[in-house]
């Protein structure tokens, strides 16, 4: 009778598994991986996963053979806000969307709070003047609330300017959001300040990465795909 990872039902939880033959218990940590984000409602990062895994295990090879076993499948783990995910693929959103078999859930902007928001995100830290000065004009209190509200920005370090104004960063919510590991992810800011695209409201708003501010390409507990 083939052997049963050890800890899995009762007694202290055993991340190493030795008393498993080498492939079982690489399939095993593989296993636990894939649990563990098919479970998580937000991406997980890495040191979570070391507790689960043995310590000669690398996190970096299992995540590349559960996307191996993934691929043909319509979903796939991602590298998102530090952590991993598993998302559905985008090319079926739309049938996803179409099954209505799933409450449609999206962060809506108004285009005055997504032009505020991608001048944080290039930007931060920065306080609300700082914002106001690179757009030209005044962002108010509300634009700078509603953001937070949304989860998408949050206070930062105080500016060192006279009144020490608190600045503003990105959250991960946002890099969630938009589909981001890390805020090297953005588009270039240069490539896009030569295009006009930072100056422009109506076409900052396009420059944003990921063509939507709608997760139909994500599943989670708290998002729009949830899968049973």
């Amino acid at each position: 009778m083939a052997k049963r990872a050890k800890g899995a039902h009762s007694g202290a939880f055993d991340p190493e598994l030795a008393d498993l033959p080498p492939e079982a218990r690489w399939r095993e940590w593989m296993n636990r991986v894939e649990a563990v984000l098919f479970a998580a409602p937000q991406p997980v990062e890495r040191s979570a996963l070391v507790r689960i895994v043995g310590r000669s295990a690398s996190i970096d090879l299992l995540i590349d053979d559960i996307r191996a076993e993934l691929v043909g499948r319509p979903y796939d783990l991602v590298n998102v806000a530090g952590g991993w995910q598993m998302r559905t693929r985008s090319a079926y959103a739309d049938a996803i969307k179409a099954s209505m078999a799933l409450p449609e859930r999206t962060v809506a902007f108004t285009q005055t709070e997504l032009v505020a928001l991608v001048t944080i995100a290039y930007h931060q830290p920065v306080t609300r003047a700082g914002v106001s000065e690179i757009l030209g004009y005044e962002t108010s209190r509300d634009i700078i609330g509603a953001l937070r509200d949304k989860d998408m920005i949050t206070a930062g370090p105080r500016s060192p300017t006279p009144g020490a104004p608190f600045t503003y960063v990105t959250t991960k919510r946002f890099m969630e959001h938009f589909g981001l590991n890390t805020l090297r992810d953005l588009p270039d800011v240069e490539t896009l300040e030569d295009a006009e695209l930072l100056g422009s409201s109506s076409k900052t708003a396009a420059a944003m990465p990921i063509g939507s501010t709608s997760h139909s390409d994500l599943y989670g507990q708290d998002e729009d795909e949830r899968m049973s």
